[in-house]
């Protein structure tokens, strides 16, 4: 009998121990890449004008006789908020795009057509929650999309590059100059998160909730992100090799690298996410 008490007290030591050291890994300060580089709020537009100037003359060819000023960005910048978290579910107002996706901004000539691309499979309650949130940021923000939704409709393991490969085939098919490759879980939080292309290949979601807005690793590169299809191209897209979770963002990374194209970040202060709650999927 003292045998079996003395076990009972052993394995409700060692369960409390355990959810102690999980506790420590997860809210250690030491886990995060606190300090990183990025670039700073008053230096955002000058990265994005750099490409949207390379592209407006290319849009300018399609305007109708009554030209249309260029969007403005500066005021989403310069006075970015903070959304709370319950916008997210509220049912959203905004103009219905047309037939398969597709939103052309018409108050206002945009320097880019941005191209959203989802890997998707048996998630309908997320896919409800983003494109209601989405249609709605976006269009505030004066951008033309289109949101492509790529479904994987097999039984075999998730395979979430092969599927942004398939998106940006369909993109660079309809001449979409910048593609933004978004996991249907993660929602911006951010109005001054302009979903447009820069400079360079950058990372959106740098401040996600579950990590109470800090950057797991100093090389992550995945969740969200934005790169302009000519780079795209240049890498040849990401590896189909990478079946189930994980993996595929860093080999994307190092793509990059090979071809001296270095990813960056925009400041925390406009790179919040939060992520709708789902089950993890084990490592492959």
């Amino acid at each position: 009998m003292n045998e079996i008490l003395r076990l009972q007290t052993f394995m409700q030591i060692s369960k409390y121990i355990v959810f102690v050291l999980a506790l420590l890994y997860i809210y250690c300060p030491l886990r995060h890449a606190k300090r990183y580089n990025y670039i700073r709020i008053d230096k955002i537009l000058n990265e994005i004008e750099d490409i949207e100037v390379m592209k407006i003359s290319n849009n300018l060819a399609n305007v109708t006789d009554n030209d249309l000023e260029k969007c403005p960005y500066e005021h989403l910048v310069k006075k970015n908020k903070d959304i709370p978290i319950s916008e997210v579910f509220r049912t959203q107002q905004f103009e219905k795009p047309n037939l398969g996706g597709e939103y052309i901004q018409k108050h206002c000539l945009p320097y880019q057509k941005s191209a959203i691309i989802v890997p998707y499979r048996n998630r309908k309650r997320h896919l409800h929650t983003f494109l209601n949130y989405m249609h709605f940021f976006l269009q505030q923000q004066n951008i033309s999309y289109r949101i492509f939704i790529v479904e994987q409709n097999d039984d075999y393991s998730f395979n979430r590059a092969k599927l942004l490969n398939v998106g940006a085939l369909e993109a660079l098919n309809e001449n979409y100059s910048c593609l933004i490759f978004s996991d249907v879980d993660l929602l911006p939080l951010n109005t001054g998160n302009i979903y447009t292309c820069s400079r360079l290949p950058r990372h959106m979601c740098s401040a996600i909730d579950i990590f109470r807005f800090n950057l797991p690793y100093e090389g992550l590169f995945g969740g969200v992100i934005s790169i302009r299809s000519d780079q795209f191209k240049l890498v040849n897209g990401m590896s189909n090799e990478y079946i189930g979770w994980g993996g595929e963002d860093d080999d994307f990374y190092r793509r990059l690298k090979h071809h001296n194209i270095t990813p960056y970040r925009f400041s925390p202060q406009v790179s919040k996410y939060t992520m709708l709650t789902h089950n993890k999927e084990k490592p492959r």
